[in-house]
């Protein structure tokens, strides 16, 4: 690993590397393209681990919860999409308000989408009128890493709903509207109390914005990271131990 490389810590102090958007791009591409897992894969990991930071952010009260999920058209929708099905299917309260629609999307996105039809969730489109005031949990899952530019549209609109919220926001990868290289925000971000990063985090994740930090495992084996030149200590994978999410400080912080 290069020494350059900004290096986020475990609680117990262990590194763990950062990867550029340009990385993560590589990282996804071999595993979708050459060696696997594939997308809806890591999308159900992604949607699992995102449940069951949501369950924790709940606590005993999860069963009468009210949980609001913002999705966008993207991977980072579908992870929340994910979400969504998995709590509605046991019993929590949830609106899915989606960017993506039935009859266009398509791919790992349009299959989560199908999915959660059949549960129990009441899934709107981002241009009906809906109230956040009244979740006890707001999870952003509008977009990741592959932000371009600033949001705008549906994007900028379910960005604002999350702003809006007096509960709890909970975001998949980073904040909706942070660049994840530079920790920018070209224009409407979400500020999150908790976020929970995919993979391996992101250079541009700051406190200040993403809160408490987690790291979720998607399964994507040691060689996959190391055919994009992501070579880090074997040590790595190991680090989740018997987890699959583990808690992360910001690289600077110190312990306690």
């Amino acid at each position: 690993m290069a020494t350059s490389r900004i290096c986020f810590a475990t609680t117990e102090g262990l590194p763990v590397p950062a990867v550029s958007v340009e990385e993560m791009r590589e990282i996804d591409r071999i595993a979708v393209e050459e060696t696997g897992p594939g997308l809806l894969q890591m999308m159900e990991h992604a949607g699992l681990e995102l449940a069951r930071a949501a369950l924790a952010m709940l606590g005993e009260r999860w069963r009468d919860a009210r949980v609001v999920v913002l999705a966008g058209n993207g991977g980072n929708g579908g992870g929340g999409l994910c979400a969504a099905r998995l709590l509605a299917s046991r019993g929590v309260e949830v609106l899915a308000v989606t960017i993506a629609r039935p009859s266009t999307a398509n791919g790992a996105v349009g299959a989560q989408l199908r999915m959660l039809h059949e549960a129990p969730a009441h899934v709107i489109a981002w241009s009906d009128a809906f109230d956040i005031a009244e979740a006890d949990l707001v999870i952003d899952a509008v977009v990741g890493y592959g932000l371009r530019e600033a949001p705008r549209g549906p994007v900028m609109a379910l960005i604002r709903a999350a702003q809006a919220a007096s509960a709890p926001v909970l975001s998949l990868d980073l904040p909706s509207g942070v660049d994840a290289d530079s920790g920018e925000t070209p224009g409407f971000a979400v500020q999150a109390t908790r976020t929970l990063t995919l993979a391996l985090p992101k250079p541009g994740l700051r406190r200040e914005q993403a809160g408490d930090l987690w790291l979720a495992d998607l399964g994507i084996p040691p060689g996959v990271f190391a055919r994009a030149g992501v070579a880090f200590d074997s040590r790595f994978g190991p680090h989740f131990g018997p987890a699959t999410q583990i808690r992360l400080r910001y690289p600077g912080e110190g312990g306690g």
